[in-house]
């Protein structure tokens, strides 16, 4: 049985884009809508209420595709509100989390760095990821502020955003983690950064891989995978500025079609 009602994606912005990836390299016969809250970007620095309000009306919004399940690419709108957005739609949502778990169980001097956004890091959601999965690995936390800004922007090979970059990562080479957790799914789209200024010795992890496995296993599971025949389409939105949203996502698409990006006030 096939279903092709297309996937809904949201982020706060562009950095969902990563999620994306993963889940068009792992299911490239489905259709895709996208959501960049850009002109609320970043979440990171919103109150937990105002992100339950704005994620509401972007799910809302994606619904009226008949999407056939949402994915939250948003690792603070997952803390935030994932739980809220469960309750008040009745079809499948994947959310985020910061990849606390598969990290504590490859760490091999028992210290992990996680990079995130100040309301993930201080959310309860958060909290109990780390309490349920950390054990006795000493769990080190950096929020980032400003990296968001960076990757919104297209500045991922910049001499700020390296410099910024060292600034945050300094305290975890400083605490000797052998395991550093982008806990933002703007981060990954800065990895080959990260790993450089690193170093080879240290693992680095997110989650957009997991997120996309988990798709496809809902997915599956509830028959909603559309047919292979045809081809599969994009479909990009934002509450920002189309042109400079546009400019951003084809280069972390690497798709010019991506430029096409309509603006949605919600």
């Amino acid at each position: 049985m096939s279903n092709p009602n297309p996937i809904g994606i949201f982020d706060s912005g562009v950095g969902g884009i990563s999620v994306m990836k993963e889940i068009r390299h792992l299911l490239p016969a489905e259709d895709i809508i996208y959501y960049a809250d850009s002109a609320h970007c970043p979440y990171g620095t919103k109150d937990p209420a105002f992100i339950r309000r704005r994620i509401e009306k972007v799910t809302g919004f994606l619904t009226g595709f008949k999407v056939k399940i949402i994915v939250a690419a948003c690792n603070t709108a997952s803390i935030a509100g994932l739980d809220f957005l469960r309750q008040v739609f009745p079809l499948p949502i994947v959310g985020m989390e910061p990849a606390v778990k598969p990290a504590a169980s490859i760490t091999q001097n028992g210290k992990v760095g996680v990079m995130a956004t100040g309301v993930t890091l201080a959310g309860d959601r958060f909290h109990s990821l780390v309490s349920r999965f950390a054990g006795n690995t000493e769990i080190i936390t950096v929020p980032c502020p400003g990296l968001v800004e960076r990757v919104e922007s297209g500045l991922i090979n910049d001499p700020e955003t390296e410099r910024l970059l060292r600034k945050f990562l300094d305290p975890l080479l400083s605490s000797g983690v052998d395991t550093v957790v982008l806990g933002c799914t703007h981060y990954p789209l800065l990895r080959p950064l990260v790993e450089l200024i690193m170093g080879p010795d240290i693992t680095v992890l997110d989650t957009g891989n997991a997120v996309a496995r988990r798709v496809a296993q809902v997915l599956t599971e509830d028959n909603l995978l559309k047919d292979n025949a045809g081809c599969s389409r994009e479909m990009f939105f934002t509450s920002g500025n189309p042109d400079t949203v546009g400019r951003a996502i084809s280069i972390l698409w690497d798709s010019p079609d991506a430029e096409e990006v309509k603006h949605e006030k919600l």
